[in-house]
């Protein structure tokens, strides 16, 4: 969502005019094209009527135009917007590749950002949605939409290719086959589009959400679709993250004030509710309906079932704001309504924004990557209409794969015909301490812990948004304070063990100070996974822990862990811990004292999904 997460993963290139793009791909010449910057005139719902009526906005964008794009002549066009915090100029280097590619290109900043008027409605299909609509239209040549920076009208687009009809099956004057890619608030607004706009042809959303109240406010349990939470159970808020972006879109309103200075009206540089939102998530324990309600507003999981159009999945592993759960939730149900769609699990996320070596970064390299060759792959299919292969339906990065820089980075990628990959196994929690793999061999035990000071944290896992910084993530590695926690140890691996997809754990937990019948006293801790390496090194990977706020403890509880794709060496143990606080996170008020229980006719126990 916020500027470290794609702005700072996908390396902007110089803006350019009538040049060509370096090392363009070897299956396309050289091209040339021209780089025209304008403003774009937009209405959007007006916040100051509730949603009623409308207001304006001006976006600024970048339009790429391809030598040799013609009305005799016409090319397919992409769509690709920024990154919270960000700009259009983040988006320069995918531009400047797809335009060598034979694409034309419109990289614009989202409303709120980079220039562009208007507030952050956070992807909001009502407002994000539909001022993207109108630039849909432009590209499928409307008059009206666009005029140069020094106020002249700019002609109507006629070098676009068009459609016959949508996706809903309707014909459209100005209907341009049109794709869209884009990642974190960039990926989340194709899908707004998407929903507003079956003109839409082929998208690729890249580390985004799924539902942000998940991404804001999770529960790791009593999902009731996707990681939408039941309404009777409220998450735990992770209260670094919102505090960051929320800095973050403030810092941009105050830079663009001469752009637009209603923007810092009244909430500031945000809607209304977002502020009402944070306000309401950093004050109290329990966020209400109202926050779930502004939340799932502006998210796909609130309106899946209105995108049809072929989706690429991207996600990243390093990401503690969206998991790799958000993507697969998104797939799953897009699998299920028969949208075309596939996933991919790259290395990096909004938690380390660093590609690994060879890796998709955006760049004049994009198409010697991997993941860049499947984002073509996908355009050329959908857009060009060419007969090429879009890969296999799930793929993810292995970081104990050595990379040899020959080439694309193809060999660290496993692949899938399906997702989930592979089997799972499971490990019981034992006794006082151990994790054993045969349920026969489990004994009675217990282990109680507490808050033992309320809400402040006694277990640190990460400060949001630096993982790939020096300080302070690489310093201070994840710890937990005797007495804050449970923990279950297995013994030396005998082989390999790799993880490649969502972890889960039943818990029997008990808590007599606790109850689901006060709201803000209801039972809260944190699962997470550990490697222990023989030379005693610790491992949080990807530094993932899963919050849980428990309405009845009186039965097991079901815990989803955040997806990893992880090898556990030969010789490592693997510890499964319970943990009362977390330092990213909101925590309890009241001290909470817990006893988790295992037996052989009820364990405690971790599954974890597992390719070998």
């Amino acid at each position: 969502m916020r500027r470290a997460g794609l702005a700072g993963a996908l390396i902007a290139c110089c803006l350019g005019v009538a040049v060509a793009a370096a090392s363009p791909p070897p299956a396309a010449a050289a091209r040339g094209f021209t780089v025209t910057t304008l403003d774009f005139h937009v209405r959007v719902a007006n916040e100051g009527l509730l949603g009623d009526g409308a207001q304006r906005c001006t976006i600024v964008g970048d339009l790429y135009r391809p030598a040799g794009a013609s009305h005799r002549h016409p090319v397919p066009a992409v769509l690709t917007t920024n990154g919270f915090g960000g700009s259009k100029n983040d988006q320069a280097g995918v531009a400047r590749v797809l335009a060598a590619h034979g694409y034309g290109v419109l990289s614009y900043s989202g409303l709120g950002f980079g220039g562009s008027g208007c507030k952050v409605s956070l992807d909001d299909p009502s407002t994000d949605g539909r001022a993207g609509s109108q630039l849909v239209s432009f590209l499928g040549g409307q008059a009206g939409i666009a005029t140069r920076l020094d106020g002249r009208a700019f002609p109507p687009v006629r070098w676009v290719i068009h459609d016959r009809r949508d996706h809903a099956g309707r014909h459209a004057a100005h209907d341009p086959r049109v794709g869209m890619i884009g990642g974190s608030y960039g990926g989340e607004i194709q899908f707004a589009i998407a929903d507003r706009d079956p003109r839409l042809d082929a998208i690729i959303p890249i580390i985004t959400w799924n539902d942000l109240s998940y991404s804001l406010i999770p529960n790791d349990t009593g999902f009731r679709r996707g990681v939408t939470a039941s309404a009777r159970e409220p998450g735990v808020a992770k209260l670094e993250w919102a505090l960051l972006f929320f800095a973050d879109g403030v810092v941009d309103g105050l830079q663009g004030v001469k752009v637009d200075p209603s923007r810092d009206v009244g909430c500031p540089n945000f809607v209304t509710e977002a502020c009402l939102a944070l306000a309401e998530v950093g004050s109290n324990v329990t966020a209400g309906n109202d926050v779930y309600h502004f939340l799932r507003h502006a998210s796909v999981a609130s309106y899946l079932s209105r995108i049809r159009v072929p989706t690429l999945l991207a996600q990243g592993q390093a990401d503690t704001l969206f998991n790799l759960q958000e993507a697969v939730a998104t797939y799953r149900a897009l699998r299920r309504q028969h949208t075309p769609v596939k996933m991919i699990w790259q290395s990096w996320g909004h938690s380390d924004g660093t590609p690994a070596r060879g890796e998709y970064d955006g760049g004049a390299a994009f198409a010697s990557t991997y993941e860049g060759q499947r984002f073509l792959a996908w355009f050329d299919h959908y857009l060009k209409g060419e007969r090429v292969s879009t890969g296999p339906r799930f793929a993810y990065y292995r970081d104990w794969v050595p990379f040899h820089g020959d080439g694309a980075d193809t060999v660290q990628y496993g692949t899938a015909r399906r997702y989930p990959a592979g089997r799972t196994t499971t490990l019981f929690a034992s006794g006082g301490s151990r994790l054993v793999a045969d349920r026969r061999q489990v004994t009675r035990g217990s282990q109680t812990y507490a808050n033992l000071a309320g809400p402040a944290p006694l277990s640190y896992s990460e400060v949001s948004g630096v993982q790939g910084s020096p300080l302070p993530n690489k310093t201070f590695k994840p710890f937990d304070t005797p007495g804050s926690f449970a923990r279950w140890k297995s013994a030396p691996l005998r082989r390999h063990l790799d993880v490649v997809g969502i972890p889960t754990a039943t818990v029997h937990v008990s808590s007599p100070l606790t109850s689901s019948l006060v709201a803000g006293t209801e039972l809260q801790f944190f699962v997470k996974i550990y490697d222990l390496a023989p030379n005693g090194s610790v491992d949080l990977v990807h530094r993932l822990v899963a919050p849980v706020r428990v309405a009845d403890p009186r039965r097991p509880v079901q815990v989803e862990l955040p997806g990893i794709v992880h090898r556990f060496a030969k010789g490592h143990r693997i510890e499964l811990v319970v943990a009362a606080t977390d330092s990213a996170y909101r925590n309890a008020n009241l001290v909470q004292p817990a006893t988790i229980t295992t037996s052989r006719q009820a364990p405690t126990s971790l599954t974890l999904p597992v390719t070998r």
